[in-house]
């Protein structure tokens, strides 16, 4: 049998080299110095991202070239997260204070305010939305309750919708805003958050924000550094939460893990990750991608296991809502694409 199962990890190996060499990392854009962590790719010609500095692009040629929107008057906000639903129409939400969400209709030559909190505390850390212009906004907890907001017109209008989630939040448990994708959600209407530090936990709406349920979740935990840094399911039964400890980025502890149940139970990947990730993105329903400081890796087989394609460091990654097309963006005003 032996020398059958040292085939079988040849032939795994090979199938894996032969992977990561045709796909490949291409830089499109860093024309200026400014760190993403929002991305949001509405289709393969049409990207946004945002950052900090006030940063705003938006590309319609599939990167080439750029339009930097930057909103009049925030030039020291940093968006951390951003939501496109075509060429014109987009959301970006700040972090820190005060908490912003500023909407365009007309591809960023104009923005308008249409949600703003200017407690001290107050820290969104990002925002996601179905298909049908319903979102929800988490940040972190203030006095034992997390901030929630809920849209149903694509962001016009927001409710406050916090007293929805019941559960207590532990001192010490946050989530992340390093990417925008600790929240995720399907156009079934659930919606999953992921929440790190102290604790861990995975809640869960499967009817839009009304109520939750809470999970725990067994990733890396304990420091305010560690946890889950994105969420993401495929259907409301399987998931993937990626993340880690983003001080020590090298580390590939318990920083990838799967569930087969809509989050109440996850199982690590039977191969760690090449270390700390911040974003991750189903490609197909076998295939995923996510990237972080340490590099990018890809999976062909549900998250199972992982190799590396890239070293550089990138802070999100997404797949087109409508086409094929994977870009990345990152610090230092990095944007690129995935070449397959």
């Amino acid at each position: 049998m032996k020398p059958f199962f040292l085939l079988f990890l040849v032939q795994v190996f090979l199938i894996k080299s032969l992977s990561a060499q045709k796909n490949t990392i291409q830089v499109l854009n860093q024309e200026r110095n400014s760190s993403y962590r929002g991305l949001s790719v509405v289709d393969d010609q049409t990207l946004w991202v945002s950052g900090n500095n006030g940063t705003v692009g938006l590309s319609t040629d599939a990167g080439k070239n750029w339009q930097w929107v930057n909103p009049i008057g925030y030039e020291k906000i940093d968006f951390r997260d951003i939501e496109a639903f075509d060429e014109n129409q987009a959301l970006l939400i700040s972090a820190g204070s005060p908490a912003l969400i500023l909407m365009t209709t007309d591809a960023g030559r104009s923005w308008k305010e249409v949600f703003k909190d200017t407690r001290s505390e107050i820290f969104y850390d990002g925002f996601a939305f179905t298909p049908k212009g319903v979102g929800i906004a988490f940040g972190d907890a203030i006095d034992g309750k997390m901030p929630l907001l809920k849209t149903i017109d694509f962001g016009q209008t927001w409710k406050d919708i916090s007293s929805n989630l019941t559960y207590p939040i532990t001192t010490g448990e946050a989530g992340f805003a390093a990417s925008g994708t600790s929240i995720c959600s399907l156009p079934t209407g659930d919606f999953w958050i992921a929440t790190g530090g102290a604790v861990s936990n995975i809640y869960r709406s499967i009817d839009a924000g009304n109520t939750w349920q809470r999970y725990s979740c067994p990733i890396i935990q304990g420091q305010n550094s560690t946890g889950p840094f994105s969420i993401a399911f495929r259907s409301p039964k399987a998931g993937i939460v990626v993340g880690g400890d983003y001080r020590n980025d090298k580390n590939t502890e318990k920083a990838c893990f799967l569930s087969t149940d809509g989050g109440k139970t996850w199982q690590a990947s039977s191969q760690p990750l090449s270390g700390f990730k911040s974003a991750v993105s189903y490609l197909s329903n076998k295939q995923l991608i996510c990237t972080g400081t340490s590099g990018t890796d890809l999976s062909d087989d549900q998250g199972k296991t992982w190799y590396n394609i890239s070293t550089e460091s990138y802070n999100a990654v997404q797949k087109a809502k409508k086409g094929k097309a994977v870009f990345l963006a990152g610090d230092k005003g990095k944007i690129a694409r995935l070449v397959q």
